[in-house]
């Protein structure tokens, strides 16, 4: 059995400016756009809610990255 470009994608949370979280996996970093699959919005005071398909965050709107 061969593998080839066997590559695992980064999990991260991505902490918004407005003070939300989303956690998901990267999937491109194209132009001003980070998108997130299996992601996951947090907020405070509540419980984590699955995002529908993919998510696109604007870069400028990015407070930090924390790589899981």
């Amino acid at each position: 059995m061969q593998y080839k470009h066997l590559q695992a994608k980064p999990r991260v949370v991505v902490n918004l400016l407005s003070g939300t979280s989303v956690s998901g996996v990267v999937v491109s970093t194209r132009g001003p756009l980070l998108t997130l699959k299996s992601a996951y919005v947090h907020e405070d005071g509540a419980e984590a809610m699955p995002a529908d398909g993919e998510i696109a965050i604007d870069k400028s709107n990015i407070d930090f990255i924390q790589a899981l």
